[in-house]
C-alpha cells in the first residue's frame, strides 16, 4: 500500500480500518487483525500496525483482551462518526467557508446540490438506476 507522507503512518492505517468499521465491514464485537498480519499485507513495521490497533483503543473505538486481540468496541462506529463529524466541522467545514466566499458560491447553491445528492443516494439504496 501507499501512504502519504501529510500524516504518520499509523494514523493512516488506524484511518484504513475505522473505515472498515464505519462501513460494517468489521461489525461490532468482531477481532481486528494482528498487528503482525497487519504489518504484513501493509508492508509495514509490526510496531507502527500496533500503533495503529492502540490508537484505536485509546478512542474507544476499539478494545483489547488479552491474550486474543483487538475488537471493535460496540461504540466503535459510532465514536469513529462522532469523532470525523467534529473533525469535519472544526477543520474542513472552515476551509469550504473560506472557498465558498472567495468563489461567491451562496448556501443556496450548496443546498440545490445538496438535495440532488441526498436525491440520488436514495434512489440507489432503492435499486432505482
Amino acid at each position: 500500500m501507499r501512504f502519504s507522507d501529510q500524516k504518520p503512518i499509523f494514523s493512516q492505517i488506524a484511518e484504513l480500518l475505522e473505515n472498515d468499521i464505519i462501513a460494517e465491514r468489521i461489525p461490532a464485537g468482531a477481532r481486528l487483525p494482528s498487528a503482525r498480519d497487519l504489518a504484513s499485507s501493509l508492508e509495514v513495521n509490526p510496531n507502527t500496525a500496533a500503533r495503529a490497533l492502540q490508537s484505536l483503543a485509546e478512542l474507544g473505538v476499539a478494545q483489547v483482551e488479552r491474550g486474543t486481540g483487538y475488537y471493535v468496541s460496540e461504540a466503535g462506529a459510532a465514536k469513529v462518526r462522532e469523532f470525523r463529524k467534529r473533525s469535519f466541522l472544526d477543520e474542513e467545514l472552515p476551509r469550504l467557508f473560506r472557498s465558498m466566499a472567495d468563489l461567491g458560491v451562496t448556501l443556496e447553491d450548496i443546498e440545490a446540490r445538496w438535495r440532488g445528492f441526498i436525491a440520488s443516494t436514495t434512489e440507489k439504496k432503492d435499486g432505482i438506476s
